[in-house]
C-alpha cells in the first residue's frame, strides 16, 4: 500500500489560520501588529521573489510588514547600523536579512547582529546556543516546518529512531536537536558516511536535506517510515523534485512528503509563527515591568 502524503500544504493552511487567529488577539489586547522586517541586499532575483513570498504572507494573515530593499553596493556597517535601528523599534518583532548577501558583507556577522528576542530566522549564534542547550527561544524556520509535519502524522516520535542526512547548520544540526528534543534516538549522517543506506534502513523517521535529487532510493527505506523531503532540486525534465526518489519510496514508506508541497510551505509558516512567538514574548514582558 503506498505511503500516505504529508500534505504541507493543507497543514500550512491550518497553522496560518491559527496565526490569523492570534495576531488579531493581540492586536485587541496591545493595539499592535506582530512586526516582521526583511532586509534584501542586491538584486538576487530568486531572493526578491522569496522576500515578495514572505511579505504577501505576513499582510495575509494578520501581520505588519516591512521590506527593506539596498543596493548590493550597500556597506557593511550601514547594513549594521540599519539592524542596530531595527533592533530598537519596538513596532518590528522579527528581523530577517535575505541571503545569499553580496560577498563583501560579513553574513556571520549580520546575523549575529540581529537582537536573538527577534531573530526569527533562529540563525544567530545565541540562536543555536539556546537550542542546544535546550532553552525556549525562535527555532529554524525549515527544521521546525519539519517537526510540525512529522507531528502531524500522529506518530509518536519519542522513542523512535531518527536519522537526518545533512548537517547544515540551517537544516540538519538544528533538525537532529529538535528531534533530540523530542527523546527520538537521533543518527546524522552527511558526504563522510560510508554506506549511508545501513544508517537509512534503521530510520523509523528519515529526513533528507542534501540538496541532491536520488539520494534516498527506495531500497534505503524501512518500511512504514515517515519520510521527510527537505531537499529542492530539477529532474531530467526541469520539473522541481527532492532529495528522495518519490515514487519508488512512496511504495516502502508509511508516510512521505510530496515536492513540491510537503516541506516548503511550512517555511514561511514558521517563519510567521517565530514573528507571533516574538511579538508575544515582547507584549508579555512589557506586562512584566
Amino acid at each position: 500500500m503506498p505511503a500516505q502524503l504529508i500534505d504541507g500544504v493543507a497543514l500550512s493552511r491550518q497553522i496560518r489560520a491559527e496565526i490569523a487567529q492570534r495576531a488579531e488577539a493581540l492586536l485587541v489586547r496591545s493595539g499592535q501588529r506582530p512586526g516582521l522586517a526583511v532586509v534584501l541586499v542586491g538584486d538576487d532575483p530568486a531572493s526578491a521573489v522569496y522576500v515578495r513570498n514572505k511579505v504577501a504572507a505576513c499582510k495575509e494573515h494578520g501581520l505588519h510588514s516591512v521590506m527593506e530593499r539596498y543596493d548590493a553596493d550597500l556597506t557593511e556597517a550601514a547594513l549594521l547600523e540599519r539592524i542596530a535601528a531595527l533592533n530598537a523599534d519596538p513596532a518590528i518583532h522579527g528581523i530577517l536579512v535575505q541571503m545569499p548577501l553580496p560577498r563583501h558583507i560579513d553574513a556571520q556577522k549580520v546575523i549575529g547582529a540581529i537582537d536573538t528576542r527577534k531573530d526569527v530566522d533562529g540563525f544567530s549564534v545565541l540562536s543555536a546556543g539556546e537550542l542546544m542547550a535546550g532553552l525556549p527561544g525562535l527555532r529554524p524556520c525549515t527544521p521546525w516546518g519539519c517537526m510540525k509535519l512529522i507531528e502531524s502524522t500522529g506518530q509518536p516520535v519519542k522513542g523512535k529512531h531518527a536519522v537526518v542526512i545533512g548537517r547544515s547548520n540551517t537544516v540538519g544540526k538544528p533538525m537532529a536537536l529538535l528531534l533530540l528534543q523530542a527523546h527520538a534516538t537521533v543518527t546524522v549522517c552527511h558526504s563522510g558516511t560510508p554506506d549511508l543506506g545501513l544508517h537509512t534502513r534503521q530510520a523509523d523517521i528519515l529526513v533528507a536535506a542534501t540538496g541532491r535529487r536520488n539520494t534516498v532510493t527506495a531500497d534505503m527505506v524501512k518500511p512504514g517510515a515517515i519520510v521527510i523531503d527537505v531537499g529542492i532540486n530539477r529532474n531530467d525534465e526541469g520539473k522541481l523534485c527532492g532529495d528522495v526518489d518519490f515514487a519508488g519510496a512512496r511504495e516502502v514508506a508509511g508516510w512521505i512528503t510530496p515536492v513540491p508541497g510537503g516541506v516548503g510551505p511550512m517555511t514561511i509558516t514558521m517563519l510567521l509563527s517565530n514573528t507571533l512567538d516574538a511579538a508575544e514574548a515582547a507584549e508579555a514582558a512589557t506586562n512584566a515591568r
